[in-house]
């Protein structure tokens, strides 16, 4: 049974533990209050230094508590910028705007781009050249110890702007990529999913969790889903403006049903499928929050993500004989390539391997 969250018997107040922003929870000692906010915010950790609960101090959660939200501003070299590369800025974030690019997009292309700009301080970056540029990426590669996929976002972020908004198209014609390591998806055994939804007892968790893995959802499409998404007259979920801004369908599985109608007479949702307490969408961490409950409590050791269940979900239908563009398709890819790469996981072709040892 789901258990009832009264945020009036708790203090709030924010702080810094552990180099990060938090919201300390102040209560008198109660199990019962103790339990009643793990249940309503799986994120919460106990610091045994300040000797009090603390949550992350994000306005998903500020809603929920009733605080005021944190502005928003950036990271902070972005306000170190020289005046005269600030110009350079604000037309790379006006032209990605322009083009529709996401948020996430534009936070990420404007925060790379940025560490250039720092670095230049006076130096204006439309006089940079070819071999510049070049000296750049080799110094984040070298001196920053920068990922592969680190340096690739910071080139494609700086690309954007000499070629998109400088219009200087050739001018990376000779500045290499690094060759990016190929990793494979991260799978859950049957088994493990199984174990997983034994040991959420929430049902709001529990039919998120379950629509996650049985649709092969993005956690930010499940946290998108709207009510009117849902036709179960033909077992069809629309899913809109996905990644790529694209819509597709996929199949509502007929198991959740039962459970899905239960958890809208608890919850009564109005217009997203989950909501938080006061209303709005369910946040992106809240969601990865529930996942990672779920596998504390299930002692299932293994470092993935919630996005493991739309990987676990391809690749067992390609164990099970779905025709890997009939995948495509409900994943939403746009190249089938992405989807391939299933094949590499799937224990229905590894499974059938036998080893020269065994002939032995």
């Amino acid at each position: 049974m789901r258990m009832s969250f009264n945020r009036q018997n708790y203090r709030f107040t924010t702080g810094e533990h552990k180099n990060k922003n938090v919201i300390f929870v102040l209560f008198p000692f109660n199990h019962k209050l103790k339990d009643e906010l793990r249940e309503k915010f799986p994120t919460a950790k106990w610091s045994a230094s300040k000797k009090s609960w603390y949550l992350p101090d994000i306005n998903a959660i500020r809603n929920e508590i009733g605080m005021n939200p944190r502005t928003e501003t950036g990271k902070a070299v972005m306000c170190q910028i020289h005046p005269v590369n600030q110009p350079a800025l604000k037309q790379m974030e006006e032209l990605l705007l322009l083009k529709s690019y996401s948020p996430n997009t534009i936070r990420t292309y404007c925060v790379e781009f940025a560490q250039l700009l720092y670095l230049l301080k006076d130096t204006p970056v439309d006089t940079l050249t070819s071999e510049r540029l070049r000296s750049y990426f080799l110094y984040c590669a070298t001196k920053l110890k920068l990922s592969e996929n680190a340096i690739h976002s910071r080139i494609s972020a700086i690309r954007f702007y000499f070629e998109k908004v400088l219009l200087r198209e050739k001018i990376f014609d000779e500045i290499p990529r690094p060759k990016k390591r190929t990793t494979l998806p991260k799978v859950f055994s049957k088994s493990d999913i199984s174990k997983l939804f034994a040991n959420t007892n929430n049902l709001k968790h529990s039919t998120m969790l379950k629509l996650c893995y049985g649709m092969g959802l993005r956690v930010s499409e499940i946290v998108n889903l709207k009510i009117a998404n849902i036709d179960s007259g033909r077992m069809l979920v629309h899913i809109e403006n996905a990644k790529g801004k694209t819509d597709r369908y996929v199949t509502l599985p007929t198991s959740i049903l039962e459970e899905l109608r239960n958890y809208f007479r608890a919850y009564r949702p109005k217009e997203y499928l989950f909501e938080g307490q006061y209303g709005g969408q369910y946040s992106i961490r809240s969601a990865q929050a529930v996942f990672k409950n779920a596998m504390r409590k299930a002692k299932i050791n293994k470092t993935v993500g919630i996005h493991g269940l739309r990987h676990s979900y391809a690749t067992h239908l390609l164990e099970t004989g779905t025709d890997v563009t009939y995948i495509q398709q409900l994943l939403g890819h746009s190249n089938l390539k992405t989807t391939i790469i299933y094949t590499h996981v799937s224990e229905r072709k590894l499974g059938n391997i036998k080893s020269p040892l065994d002939d032995l």
